[in-house]
Formats: C-alpha cells, structure tokens, sequence
C-alpha cells in the first residue's frame, strides 16, 4: 500500500473559512536519492545522527509521560546487538486511565469543527514532506530494516498521502448532505462514535500506523495507539509530529503493550466503539470474538475494522510479455524482503514460458544485494523484522528442501549471527495445493506452479479456491478475452486486482487498499469512505411550518 505526492493545491489555511470547498491535493512525490541530491545528503546525516543510539519511548497519556516496570527493547533487524529504542509496556491499569482520560475528552473534540482536526493532519503533512522527512526515514530504515526506496514510499509518501487526502475526505463529506423538502430541511452531522477507538498497528509500514490512528482523530474520535514492538521508533516520531502540530492531549494516547493485555482491557471496557487493526488474522480473530462475547458490556456496537495479510497471486498467461512478468515478480516478491501484506507469494506460469521466466528470475536473485540499508543504500532488501519471523521463515524453508513436492531454484539459506537474512528465495512446486502455495510466509519466499499452456481456465478456478486469502493478485497477459475471462473468475479472490502489473504498489487515493476472505474487513484506507466507517451520522430534520391538525385527510 503506498506511494506518491500529495501537494496542496490550496493550503490548509483556508479551510477556516472555506469549509465547502473541493480540497484539491495530489499525490507526494517520490524522492530520487541519487548521488548529489539535498534528500540524499539530508538523509545520510540523519542516519549518522541516530546509528548507534537508543531512544527512550514512554507511555504517553495526555500529556503524562509514563514509564512502567516492564521495560523493552525495540531492535534493528539486521544488526540484532544494537537497541534502537527502550520501552515499556502500559499495563492493565495504564490502560484503563487512559481509556477514562480520553473519553473525558471525546466531547469537546467531537464538537470541534472538522475544519479544525483537518489542519492538524494538513500541517502534519507538510511537516514530513519538509523538515521532518529525513529523521521519519531514518528511523524507519534502522528500526524496521527499510532501504531508502521503501522506507520513502512507506514513511513519507504514504503517510503524508494519508494525512491530506483523509483530510480532504473529511471536509468533503460535509458537503453529501439529504435532500430538503417543502417547509423543511434536513442535514447530517459527521459525529464521531460514542467511546474510544483502539488503533492496532503493525510494524511493516510507519503509514499504516499514522492512519490507524490518526483518521479516527480526524473524524472527531478518541484513539488509543497501540503501535508494533518492532516500529516503536518511527511510529513515536509520527505521535510526536501530530501533537507538535496542534493535536490536544488525550485524543491519541500513545500505548505501546502487551498485545493479550491491551485486547483484553479494552475488549472488557464499557466505552469500547471501535477497533482499528492491521495485523495477523489469529489476533483479529481473537478480538472479534472477545468482542461478541463482551457486547452486552457495551453502550454501542463496537465498529470493526481489520487488514490480515494475504496470499498473493501472479497468474501469468502464454501471451504475456516475459520481461514485464520477471522484474514485476521480483519487485513484489522481495522488495521489503516479502514483508508487505501485498506480496507475490505464489506464482502460476505456463510450460511455454517457464523456461524464460525461471531463468530471468534466477539470475536477478543471484545478483540481488540483501544486507545493511545504511552502509550500502545500494540494498534492495535487508533482514526480516525479527527472531520469530526468522524462525518461521526458516521452517518454510526446511519444508521447501525436505518435500519431494518442492524443488529450491534459487536461494533457500539464512543467517541470524549479526541480523536476521533470509535470502531471497524461489521453489517450484509440483503440487499446487502444498501448503507453501496457500498459507502466508510473509518473507522473501516465492512459490511457483507450472501448469501446461492450454490449462490456464482450470488454473484460474485453482487460484480462487487455493488461498483462505483475497487481497492483492495479478494477471498478466496481452490477450484481452483472457483478461477478461480472468477479471470474471478472480472476481472475488483479490481486493485489489491488477493487469499487467505486480502485485504491490498501492497508492492512497489511485488504488484504495484492502481485501476481504482472511485478508480484512475490506475497508479501503485511501478512499473517500474510509472517513465514514468512523463516524456516527446524525440526521437533523427542521420543520418551518407548525403543524395545526392531527388529522389525515382521509379521516374528514
């Protein structure tokens, strides 16, 4: 999910005074950081500064920095001896004062003009497009193992896409308003819902987390942030950058945790409204059930959102153009070492063009550079985010070497002594159904089926009925009737479906992301109703003319 520039066509000052206004922006662009550039030079300097250093992260409730007896360490992943930032967990107890000090503070918030909240995210924006990019890219490439490119496309572009284009949506929605009728009117007003949002976010994208939580903010709600262990420090300098720009105390409370001891607070807590997660399914699933099993706690239904990952296809055609099919391939499969939600983790290639493919593949792979993102930003990906995703990973790739099923191409080794590199990995499967096609590795593993040209429509019900999963997947082919034999069969296998394009690459307001199956509620973070799904709308009807007579006409 990502990418690309969002400039103010009008600045965020006039919405004071223009509040029905179109808010035009664009998307940010991507910076080159090629040798010479001031970003370049900007972003090494931030690196030297931060190397080596361990930020102090508390609890923030209100304006209350807190720090518990159970303390943390968020490390790089590809150089596991250097603590990156030192944390503690909010217990039970922080977190029920938290929940208390932010309904406390809902009110007044909620009947804050929206205006208002969409200056704050406006300014936010601006501050990470400007003097705050290099530090937000610094952090996320040492804490979470990001090259430059991703961590530009992740902690800038999107997040400051997020932040002007849901504040865009948030002033326009004021404007879809019912229709009136003779001697009456009618509007609706946008509240926000009655409690708290919980926002759960994960490690492998700094955007995700300032969107979690910040557009529940904007649309007039209180919010308690849960960020990754994994993200701590990028996901702090973005709580950081909101208050800095105007957001109040008490709206966000920024709440690093235990997961079980964070859902079970708030799962258990009367002013639960709603949920905001990305993450595994097994966690949603849990809060989903402790939801239904709390709900006559409840003073309203708890609104649910959620984002689980995905099994990503690439399905390619004997029509389609080989050299578009390889280095797309390898860009969703490994870029961010396999780490995005959207990833190419299954592949479906046709006999007469297996042997081009596979060839194309293996050698990009052999060449690839996987190591430090810092001393060689030259990197295309770097270790996966931590021990346990290593050790996972690891599994799968003892299942690819040991199955008479699977054969390695290329890679299949891995190494934690210093960071957590798994290399870039290819298997060929003879079975379309092993369990490396269809359950989620999250790591640089690409499996791929060889089926015999003429088979491709059988091939195409295999894909949709494979995977648990329906988030991203692609189909390349230049034969139209096939595209559109495809676009029909895979109707419901991907939330967000692409033609002759990989897998990965979202941009917020182009393509808004989200899939449904085991993959999420399907709420579509980078549209316009995305805004809504945080609201409570009120429907106010004003009659102008008294009514004189209580009768109908068919009872004179």
């Amino acid at each position: 999910m990502l990418r690309v520039r969002a400039v103010l066509c009008q600045s965020w000052r006039g919405f004071r005074t223009a509040s029905s206004a179109l808010v035009q922006v664009n998307n940010e662009p991507i910076l080159s950081f090629t040798e010479g550039t001031k970003e370049r030079a900007d972003l090494l300097q931030a690196l030297n500064k931060i190397q080596g250093t361990t930020e102090e992260v508390p609890c923030v409730v209100g304006d209350e920095h807190i720090w518990t007896q159970d303390v943390r360490y968020q490390l790089c992943p590809f150089n596991h001896s250097h603590r990156v930032a030192k944390f503690c967990y909010a217990d039970k107890e922080l977190i029920n004062k938290a929940i208390l000090a932010s309904v406390a503070a809902r009110k007044e918030w909620d009947l804050k003009p929206v205006q208002d909240r969409a200056q704050i995210l406006f300014r936010a924006a601006d501050v990470i497009s400007g003097p705050k990019r290099a530090e937000i890219l610094a952090k996320t490439m040492i804490g979470q193992g990001k090259t430059v490119v991703q961590a530009e496309i992740d902690a800038a572009a999107e997040l400051i896409d997020f932040f002007r284009f849901n504040a865009k949506h948030a002033v326009e929605l004021q404007n879809q308003q019912p229709l009136d009728a003779e001697g009456s009117t009618n509007r609706a007003i946008y509240r926000g819902l009655e409690g708290f949002v919980a926002a759960v976010s994960p490690f492998n994208f700094t955007a995700i987390g300032g969107n979690l939580a910040g557009t529940p903010a904007l649309m007039g709600n209180v919010v308690l942030w849960k960020p990754s262990d994994a993200a701590l420090s990028a996901s702090y300098a973005v709580y950081r950058i909101l208050r800095e720009c105007g957001l109040p105390p008490n709206i966000i409370q920024f709440l690093p945790a235990d997961g079980p001891v964070f859902g079970d607070t708030i799962t258990t807590s009367e002013h639960l409204a709603g949920i905001n997660f990305t993450g595994s399914v097994p966690t949603f699933k849990r809060l989903w059930k402790q939801v239904a099993q709390n709900l006559d706690t409840y003073k309203t239904f708890p609104r649910l959102a959620g984002e689980c990952g995905g099994k990503n296809f690439h399905f390619v055609h004997k029509s389609a153009d080989v050299e578009s099919v390889v280095s797309g391939t390898i860009r969703s499969a490994f870029e961010f070492g396999g780490q995005k939600c959207s990833a190419c983790s299954r592949m479906y290639v046709p006999t007469s063009l297996w042997p081009r493919i596979r060839d194309g593949l293996v050698s990009i792979v052999q060449e690839m550079r996987v190591g430090d993102p810092v001393e060689d930003l030259g990197t295309f990906f770097s270790a996966v985010i931590d021990d346990k995703s290593f050790g996972r990973i690891r599994s799968w790739l003892q299942h690819a070497k040991s199955s008479a099923n699977l054969t390695v191409l290329a890679g299949g080794g891995c190494d934690d002594k210093i960071g957590y590199f798994v290399e870039p990995t290819i298997v060929e499967t003879k079975d379309p159904r092993d369990a490396i096609m269809n359950e989620e590795i999250f790591g640089p593993v690409l499996s791929v089926y060889v089926y015999p040209d003429d088979d491709y429509k059988q091939v195409l019900q295999l894909i949709d009925s494979t995977s648990p999963y329906a988030l991203t997947g692609a189909v390349f082919a230049k034969d139209e009737s096939v595209v559109e034999e495809a676009s029909k069969v895979l109707r419901n296998a991907a939330g967000n479906f692409y033609i002759n394009d990989k897998s990965t690459g979202s941009i917020v307001a182009q393509q808004p992301f989200g899939g449904a199956r085991a993959s999420g509620t399907n709420d579509k973070p980078g549209g316009p109703h995305y805004v809504l799904r945080w609201t409570s709308p009120q429907v106010v009807k004003e009659t102008h003319v008294p009514l004189r007579e209580w009768k109908y006409p068919y009872m004179r």
